[in-house]
């Protein structure tokens, strides 16, 4: 594809270039979480990043939604261009919201209501999802969906024209999965994303069957990968790396509810395979910026990150269930918002620094 349409190929790794080639021009590369419903926060990021024209994306990882984000992201590229990405991505989202979505027994704003002081959006009280919580407990996904009833991969599979994708190895796209029998994560590359590849990386055990790939079975790819980064550094022109963050590092409070204590359990989880890769990453860049590695296998890469840790925290654990339609539009809208602040606060800092401090944040 032309780098000036906002994605470009990636050449062999030691003669890609390291900055733009164009003056104004930023390279970037997108490493996308996932997190069930918040992954529409990623949607309003990568549509504010795909709207700016100073700004070109190399590559995409993801995991579970971030997976999905970034195929049918890549999808609508191809077949449109920038708007094509833009117009995919709304259209995935808003078929999402059309899944059966799990109706609310109490309207948003209850006095009274568990959360309800915190966030419009919590629905860690309501009924409906207190209800579905339980049961994904106490019955396995077999018993839930007897039928198999599969309507996300039927969405997937009529929104990307797979067989278009996967012949287009120059879009660099890896989505990471989870194997159940080896405890080994498995990175798809772009020949061989499917409809099963997005819903290995995006099948969380308490809800669905493992999916079976090649013989091998796979649960949510955050297990093990959330997002891999390292596709992106190996294999992708940009040294800059935009890490898409929807799973809170920080939280203010010690959780003290079963609820509560289990998301954070699976929050701790799901970002420790990101914190362990970000922390060699800190090793090499200090030693590369300090002089004591000098070997031309390793470049000094730099990271950033987009995220609204305050705000999703304050959604509560259930919200990432949540897939009605206003939800995913205010997610949408806060991850726009939160991308276009960031643009104009760090633009003129892409390709000469990082802007998160990796030993504070990751060391």
């Amino acid at each position: 594809m032309d780098g000036n349409d906002g994605m470009t190929p990636s050449g062999d790794a030691a003669a890609r270039p390291r900055r733009a080639t164009r003056p104004g021009v930023k390279h970037i590369s997108l490493a996308l979480q996932g997190g069930g419903a918040h992954g529409a926060f990623t949607w309003g990021v990568m549509h504010r990043l795909i709207s700016e024209p100073r700004i070109y994306i190399d590559g995409l990882s993801g995991t579970s939604a971030g997976g999905m984000n970034a195929a049918v992201f890549a999808d609508g590229f191809l077949k449109g261009k920038r708007q094509g990405a833009i117009d995919a991505l709304q259209a995935f989202w808003m078929g999402v919201s059309q899944l059966n979505p799990l109706p609310r027994t109490l309207p948003r704003g209850v006095p009274g209501m568990p959360g309800a002081g915190l966030s419009d959006w919590n629905v860690d009280g309501d009924p409906s999802f207190v209800w579905l919580d339980y049961v994904t407990r106490v019955f396995s996904p077999l018993q839930l969906n007897p039928m198999r009833v599969d309507p996300l991969g039927a969405l997937l599979r009529d929104l990307v024209d797979f067989d278009n994708l996967r012949a287009h190895p120059e879009v660099k796209l890896f989505v990471t999965a989870s194997n159940v029998r080896t405890c080994r994560s498995r990175i798809f590359r772009t020949p061989e994303i499917s409809a099963e590849a997005l819903l290995a990386s995006a099948c969380l055990p308490l809800l669905f069957e493992a999916v079976e790939i090649d013989g091998e079975h796979y649960w949510d790819g955050g297990y093990l990968g959330n997002p891999a980064i390292h596709p992106l550094i190996h294999e992708c022109d940009s040294s800059d790396v935009v890490i898409v963050q929807v799973n809170p590092m920080n939280r203010p409070d010690v959780p003290l509810s079963a609820r509560d204590i289990l998301n954070r359990i699976n929050e701790m989880t799901f970002n420790s395979s990101l914190v362990r890769e970000m922390e060699g990453f800190a090793t090499i860049t200090r030693l590369i910026e300090s002089g004591q590695l000098q070997n031309d296998r390793y470049t000094a890469v730099r990271f950033h990150e987009i995220s609204a840790e305050a705000e999703l925290a304050e959604m509560g654990a259930l919200s990432k269930m949540n897939t009605e339609r206003a939800f995913l539009e205010h997610l949408h809208q806060l991850g726009y918002e939160t991308a276009d602040k960031w643009i104009t606060d760090n633009f003129e800092r892409i390709g000469w620094e990082s802007t998160i401090d990796l030993a504070e944040k990751f060391g």
